[in-house]
């Protein structure tokens, strides 16, 4: 599985910050937001990832992530130069994508709870058609909304109901086996000329080849597009980071963790970063899995 991370958009909603940085190089805490999504995909094993943003944004993406070779990953960058929407990401990466099986995850999501890798690397092997995740909100009609029956089964799927038909918001991140590339080759364009993932959702509804991962109870689904979710999402990292002492989507742990890389190869990677905290934690667990 190929994995895509949609950095993409103007971020209009927390100007005047972004009118001069994309949103998903903001910091959340210790640590760009677009950390985040990136630890995700490689919790679910996917090594070879997409970053899609825009033209004027790609070059800093690279200055921070280079080719992902330091992290045992294969980083490449496209171009999206207007939010078209979402689904546009497949089309965008067709190329990248090839014969394999996607997922997608949205630059501004935060992830965090207990188990979440078995969860992703469950999914992803047994992946057939698409998966969508879905976490109880107290407002679901500012969502898109999956409604499940007694076993769990997706019945429905609703953007931003009036009247929504359960609280399971569907979150950012979903997984597609390669039919999706086709399918949104194939979509008709919104009223705003977007393509939906709404309409991608439906799509392998229909076919009876969508299911709803619901999230568990006690873990956490942050979306930072506001100011306020932006500070949010900062104070949790920071409350988690303090009290456990372990960094939330450190990526340079993950990838020695899931054995991109070896713990001499992670202690360099802190080692370039000895002035700050950060660096220091990525040497230390770096020491403590035998680095020399």
């Amino acid at each position: 599985m190929k994995g895509i991370v949609l950095a993409g958009g103007s971020g209009t909603r927390l100007h005047p910050i972004t009118q001069a940085v994309s949103k998903q190089l903001l910091p959340v805490y210790d640590k760009p937001m677009i950390y985040y999504p990136l630890s995700v995909l490689m919790l679910a094993g996917i090594r070879e990832m997409l970053v899609i943003s825009t033209p004027t944004d790609l070059p800093n993406f690279r200055r921070l992530l280079g080719d992902g070779s330091q992290l045992g990953l294969d980083l490449r960058y496209a171009e999206q130069p207007s939010p078209n929407g979402l689904a546009e990401a497949f089309v965008i990466g067709a190329d990248f994508i090839g014969d394999d099986d996607v997922a997608l995850i949205l630059g501004d999501n935060i992830f965090y709870g207990r188990g979440f890798s078995g969860t992703l690397k469950e999914q992803v092997d047994t992946l057939d058609g698409c998966v969508l995740f879905g976490y109880s909100v107290k407002d679901p009609q500012r969502y898109g909304v999956g409604e499940v029956d007694e076993r769990g089964k997706l019945l429905s799927i609703e953007e931003k109901p009036a009247r929504p038909r359960s609280n399971q918001a569907i979150t950012g991140l979903y997984l597609y086996d390669n039919e999706v590339v086709d399918i949104a080759r194939n979509l008709t364009p919104s009223a705003r000329g977007e393509l939906e993932i709404t309409d991608v959702n439906l799509t392998y509804l229909r076919r009876d080849r969508a299911r709803l991962v619901q999230l568990s109870r006690g873990f956490a689904w942050l979306d930072t597009g506001t100011h306020d979710s932006l500070l949010e999402a900062a104070q949790f990292v920071q409350v988690l980071e303090h009290r456990t002492g372990v960094r939330i989507a450190c990526l340079e742990e993950v990838a020695l963790r899931m054995g991109f890389i070896s713990p001499d190869e992670c202690f360099q990677l802190g080692a370039k970063l000895t002035k700050s905290g950060y660096g220091e934690y990525v040497m230390d667990v770096a020491r403590q899995a035998g680095a020399s």
